[in-house]
C-alpha cells in the first residue's frame, strides 16, 4: 500500500518505502536501511505514545521478541521504545499471510498442511523456550515465505515470568475465533497451553477454511470458545482426534508441543511425487506482508452491528471479527449469560443447541451399551482378579478420547471402547509375591493424561505389610510405561493438570513428573505433619495442606509449575475444600465441624459457608449460605451445586449464598454432579445406576432413568460417576457396572 501524505518519510534511520498494514496499535511499514536491508517497521499510533501502560506493553513486546530466535520466527533488528512515537524494526519476510493464502486458494491439504503444522510447533517451541506466550496466534500472524513459515508479531505477548497483567480490568486482548477460553475468563492465567489451543483453532481453519467457533458476532464466538464444543466438520481422523485435544477447555488437558510434533508427523502425510497436494508452502505474492496484530488484515475486517443492551442504551462494537482489539465488558457479559443476554444476531452450526433440540449429537459410530469391568478382554490379561458379584467397591472410570478407562479394588485396570463398550485390554498389573492373593491388589484410578493411564497400585501381604506405587500404563496397549514407589499417606489427588505427583518415603518430598514418561521436573517439600492435596484452578497449581491440629488453619500454597517453588501462601479453614474460581477468585467450601484434613467434596459433608480468596493478595470474603446443606458439592458455570443423599439437588450462588433453585430426584446417594456446558445440563447418578439430567439454569428435571447396576456395592466410598462423551454420557457404578446412553433417548 502507498504511503499516506502524513506518514513519516523515515523512522530511526530507515527509509519508509510502503505501508504494509495498520491496526489498533500502530502502523507497519516496509522500510530499508542505508545498506539496502529490508525491514518491517512498526510505529505506535500517536494517541498511545503518551499512555504509560501502552508504552510499557510495547517495551515488553520488544523484550519478548528479542528473546526469541528461531527458523520460524522473525527476529528484532532494531527498536526505540523511548522515542516520541515508539517503533520496532523486525526482519522483513517477503511473502503473504496464511489468511491471504487460504482466502485466495482455499484450504490446505496433504503436505502443505503437514509443513504448516510442524512449522508452527517448532515456532511455538522457540517462543515458549524464551519464556514468552504469543497470545495472538492467528492466520494473519503467520507469514508464508520462500523457505517456510514465520510466526510474527508478539504485540500482545508477555514474558511468562511477568505475572502482572498490563491490561485493564475487564479487558482482554486477542482475536476471538483463535483465543483460548482462559483468555476470556481470566487473562492472568494464560500460559503456553493457551497457544496450543490457538494452534488447534488455526489448523482447523487451515484444513477447512472455517474456524471451529466461527460466527458473525465476536460475542457469540467468545461464548462458544468458552462453553461449546468445537465444530470440526471436514477434519478427518486421525488428525481430528489430535485437534480435539488441542481445543480442550482445560489447559491441562491439551498436549505438550513435543507430543504434538510426533503426532502431527504420524497423522499428516509426507511429500510424495504422486500426491496432488504436494505443493511447497511458499509465498503467493513476493514483497508483500499481510497486516499483523498491529496491522489488521484489511480483507478480514467486518463491521459489527450495533448491540442493544437491555434498558435501551446502545453499546458500541468493541472488536471486529478477524481484527485485534480489547474485548471488554460487553463480551464478558455475553460469555457469562450467553446468547439472549444481548440482542445480537445468532448463527447456527451443527453443534449448536437450539430450543427445538437441546441435546448434542452423539459421536459417530456410538451406540447405547452396558457392560461390567469383569468381561473377557481382547488382549492382555483375559480375566479380572475378582469376579462379578464379589465385594469390589470403589470401582471408577474416566473417559479419555474414544475410550473409557476403569479400575478398582481387586479390579485390574481395563480399557473399554467408548463407542461399543467392548473390553479392549486388561492390564496384567498384579503381583505374584508370596503371601499375596487377588484380594491383596487394589487399584485406584488417578487420571488419564497424555495417552497414559495413571494409577495407584496397593499390594497387601498376608503378614500385614503393604507396598504402594504410582504406575503409568499406555492407553493403547495397557503396557506399563513407568512406576515409582509411593511414600507415606501425606498427600492425595496426585494428578494435577499435566503433572503427576509422587511422594517419597517420608511423605514430605513430592516430585512432579510427566504422565507419559515419568520424567521428573522438580521436587518440592510439603509442610511437616500436614496432609496435602494437589489441585489446579485457572491453570494455577496448588497444594492444599492441612495440619493435624483442628484449631489451626490450613494453608493453600500456589506452586510454580516450572520449578515447584512456592509463589504465595493463602490461609483457609481446616476442613475445607477448593472448588474452583469465580470472577478470578478462588472458591473454598467450608464444612461444618470439618475437623482436620480436607473436606471430601465428592462425599457427604455439611456446608454452611463459602470463602472467596483473591489468589494474588489473599484478601478473603466470607459468603454465608442462607441455610445449611448436606451432600456432595461442585462448582461450575459460576454456580455451586450440592447433591443430597435423598436425591435432592440445590443450586447456590457462591457470591451471595442465595439458593437459586432446588429439585428433588430419585437419584439416591449420588456423588458430585457433572456439568455439560454445551447443553447447560447437569447430570448425576446413584450407586444403583439411576441417572438424572437437569437444566442447570432452572433446575427443571429433564430425564431420569431406572437402576442399571447389577448390585449395590457395600461400603463404597467412591460414588457413581458421569463422564461426557460428545452428546452421550458414560456412567460407572461402584460395583463395576459401566454403561453409556444418549440423554435424548435414554430408553435406548
Amino acid at each position: 500500500m502507498p504511503l499516506h501524505k502524513d506518514d513519516p518519510k523515515s523512522v530511526g534511520g530507515y527509509k519508509l518505502v510502503d505501508r504494509l498494514g495498520a491496526g489498533g496499535m500502530g502502523v507497519v511499514y516496509w522500510g530499508r536501511s542505508r545498506s539496502g536491508r529490508d525491514v518491517a517497521v512498526k510505529v505506535v499510533h500517536a494517541q498511545y505514545a503518551e499512555d504509560k501502560v501502552f508504552r510499557a506493553r510495547f517495551r515488553q513486546e520488544i523484550e519478548a521478541v528479542r528473546k526469541v530466535s528461531g527458523a520460524f520466527t522473525a527476529p528484532v533488528v532494531d527498536a526505540d521504545p523511548e522515542a516520541v512515537r515508539p517503533w520496532m524494526a523486525t526482519q522483513y519476510v517477503p511473502g503473504s499471510s496464511l489468511a491471504q493464502r487460504i482466502r485466495d486458494h482455499g484450504a490446505l491439504k496433504g503436505t502443505e498442511l503437514r509443513r504448516l503444522a510442524l512449522g508452527l510447533v517448532e515456532a511455538l517451541r522457540d517462543i515458549h523456550r524464551a519464556g514468552v506466550v504469543h497470545r495472538d496466534l492467528k492466520p494473519a500472524n503467520v507469514l508464508i515465505a520462500e523457505d517456510g513459515i514465520r510466526v510474527i508479531d508478539f504485540g500482545i505477548s508477555r514474558a511468562a515470568e511477568n505475572h502482572q497483567t498490563l491490561t485493564e480490568t475487564g479487558q482482554m486482548i486477542g482475536t476471538p475465533p483463535f483465543m483460548s477460553p482462559e483468555q476470556f475468563t481470566d487473562a492472568r492465567t494464560v500460559g503456553p497451553a493457551s497457544d496450543v489451543f490457538s494452534l488447534g483453532a488455526l489448523l482447523v481453519f487451515s484444513a477447512t477454511g472455517r474456524g471451529p467457533f466461527d460466527t458473525d458476532s465476536p460475542y457469540l464466538t467468545a461464548f462458544r470458545v468458552v462453553h461449546e464444543a468445537p465444530v470440526l466438520d471436514g477434519v478427518a481422523q486421525p488428525l481430528r482426534g489430535v485437534l480435539e485435544r488441542c481445543l480442550s477447555k482445560e489447559p491441562g488437558d491439551r498436549p505438550e508441543l513435543d507430543r504434538l510434533a510426533q503426532e502431527f508427523a504420524d497423522v499428516l502425510p509426507e511429500s510424495h511425487p504422486d500426491d496432488p497436494h504436494t505443493v511447497t508452502l511458499r509465498a503467493d505474492v513476493l514483497r508483500t506482508v499481510e497486516a499483523t496484530s498491529s496491522g489488521a488484515d484489511p480483507a478480514a475486517v467486518t463491521k459489527l452491528p450495533k448491540v442493544r443492551r437491555r434498558g435501551g442504551r446502545r453499546l458500541r462494537p468493541l472488536v471486529a471479527a478477524g481484527t485485534v482489539g480489547a474485548v471488554a465488558l460487553g463480551t464478558l457479559w455475553y460469555i457469562r449469560f450467553g446468547p439472549g443476554f444481548a440482542d445480537s444476531p445468532r448463527t447456527t452450526s451443527p453443534s449448536a443447541t437450539t430450543a427445538a433440540s437441546r441435546w448434542a449429537a452423539v459421536p459417530t459410530g456410538w451406540q447405547a451399551w452396558r457392560t461390567t469391568m469383569f468381561e473377557t478382554a481382547q488382549s492382555g490379561e483375559v480375566n479380572p482378579l475378582a469376579k462379578a458379584g464379589e465385594d469390589t467397591s470403589d470401582a471408577t472410570c474416566q473417559r479419555y478420547e474414544n475410550a473409557v478407562y476403569c479400575a478398582g479394588n481387586t479390579i485390574l485396570p481395563v480399557r473399554l471402547d467408548g463407542r461399543t463398550g467392548a473390553t479392549v485390554w486388561r492390564s496384567a498389573l498384579a503381583t505374584s509375591a508370596e503371601g499375596t492373593d487377588s484380594s491383596g491388589n487394589n487399584f485406584t484410578l488417578l487420571g488419564v493424561r497424555d495417552d497414559a493411564m495413571i494409577l495407584q497400585h496397593d499390594v497387601f501381604a498376608a503378614d500385614g505389610s503393604s507396598k504402594s506405587s504410582i504406575v503409568a500404563l499406555d492407553t493403547e496397549t495397557g503396557d506399563q510405561l513407568w512406576a515409582r514407589d509411593r511414600g507415606g499417606p501425606s498427600a492425595d489427588q496426585l494428578v494435577a493438570g499435566d503433572l503427576v505427583m509422587t511422594p517419597d518415603s517420608s511423605g514430605r518430598l513430592v516430585t512432579a513428573r510427566s504422565p507419559r514418561t515419568g520424567t521428573d521436573h522438580w521436587t518440592t517439600q510439603l509442610p511437616s505433619g500436614d496432609f496435602c492435596t494437589f489441585e489446579t484452578a485457572d491453570s494455577r497449581l496448588y497444594a492444599h495442606c492441612f495440619p493435624d491440629d483442628e484449631s489451626k488453619d490450613a494453608v493453600l500454597l500456589e506452586l510454580d509449575k516450572t520449578d515447584g517453588t512456592v509463589r504465595r501462601r493463602l490461609s483457609t479453614p481446616n476442613g475445607s475444600g477448593l472448588l474452583g474460581t469465580v470472577d478470578g477468585r478462588l472458591v473454598v467450601a467450608v464444612a461444618v465441624d470439618g475437623g482436620s484434613g480436607p473436606a471430601r467434596l465428592d462425599q457427604k459433608n455439611t456446608f454452611d459457608e463459602i470463602r472467596l480468596l483473591d489468589p494474588d493478595t489473599g484478601a478473603t470474603t466470607t459468603t454465608e449460605l442462607t441455610k445449611t446443606y448436606t451432600g456432595s458439592i461442585r462448582l461450575a458455570a459460576d454456580t455451586v451445586w450440592i447433591t443430597g443423599a435423598n436425591g435432592q439437588v440445590t443450586a447456590v450462588s457462591p457470591l451471595t449464598g442465595k439458593q437459586l433453585w432446588q429439585t428433588r430426584t430419585s437419584v439416591e446417594e449420588s456423588g458430585q454432579p457433572t456439568y455439560d456446558p454445551t447443553t447447560h445440563t447437569l447430570y448425576l447418578a446413584s450407586i444403583s445406576g439411576r441417572v438424572a439430567a437437569l437444566d442447570s439454569r432452572k433446575g427443571t428435571l429433564l430425564r431420569e432413568t431406572g437402576a442399571q447396576a447389577d448390585q449395590l456395592a457395600s461400603g463404597a466410598t467412591i460414588k457413581s460417576k458421569v463422564s461426557l462423551y460428545g452428546g452421550a454420557v458414560v456412567v460407572n457404578t461402584p460395583d463395576g457396572t459401566v454403561f453409556s446412553l444418549d440423554p435424548a433417548h435414554p430408553e435406548g
